[in-house]
């Protein structure tokens, strides 16, 4: 048996980083201060889950000038869309599972 579970990318499964990852994926790149506010999640914590990130490879973390003052950009890798994808897809077959689908998977 091989439960689709443990195919999950084990950085994804936090679910603020599976969130960032999720904002930025139809972007080119973001803001800092956009991703913060959209997953709702402090300075501090989004600068520890982008640098995880950054780490697997998934994010790019630039410093850039916004408008009148330096600012953080962060975009995704292709790595980074990639893993999304298949993240996500992996938890809708989760959502979608039954036992009968083990014999299917093991093939």
């Amino acid at each position: 048996m091989n439960h689709p579970r443990r195919d999950l990318d084990p950085v994804l499964q936090s679910a603020v980083r599976f969130s960032i990852v999720a904002v930025l994926v139809p972007l080119e790149g973001a803001e800092f201060s956009y991703v913060r506010d959209t997953v709702e999640v402090s300075d501090s914590s989004l600068s520890q889950h982008a640098t995880a990130l950054e780490k697997a490879g998934y994010m790019k973390v630039a410093k850039a000038q916004v408008g009148q003052r330096a600012g953080t950009w962060l975009s995704l890798t292709p790595d980074g869309k990639r893993a999304f994808e298949r993240h996500l897809a992996l938890l809708n077959e989760i959502a979608s599972y039954t036992p009968a689908q083990d014999a299917s998977r093991s093939e």
